[in-house]
């Protein structure tokens, strides 16, 4: 799944030491454009959150896994970013780097003879 918005919050970065071995999780807040804007929380996990080095403010495009894990008759769910690019300023989706078509002149007969 693929949202894209600007960083709200930065929430304190977690760690510890499970079973295999130690590990770190930062979380940050994403608000979406739009008529409804959302917010939506989502994670990183271990060297990526120094590499991403994400601040608020940025405007990403965030591309996320959503689990959801019972414990104990509750529901959990995570939003895990595995790919995270910044978004030009002000330009919500990326450019298609497609060509223009050449404009359309009513009196240029085409490349052919008429079917008619």
């Amino acid at each position: 799944m693929e949202i894209s918005g600007t960083i709200v919050q930065v929430i304190p970065e977690k760690s510890g030491t499970s079973a295999r071995g130690p590990w770190r999780k930062q979380e940050y807040v994403l608000e979406t454009q739009g008529d409804f804007p959302k917010k939506i929380c989502f994670m990183v996990w271990g060297d990526k959150i120094d590499d991403l080095a994400i601040r608020e403010g940025q405007q990403l495009r965030v591309e996320v896994d959503i689990e959801s894990r019972e414990y104990n008759g509750r529901w959990y769910t995570d939003v895990k970013a595995w790919r995270v690019t910044p978004q030009q300023e002000g330009n919500a989706t990326p450019p298609t780097g497609g060509e223009e078509p050449p404009p359309f002149d009513p009196f240029d007969p085409g490349p052919g003879d008429a079917p008619f």
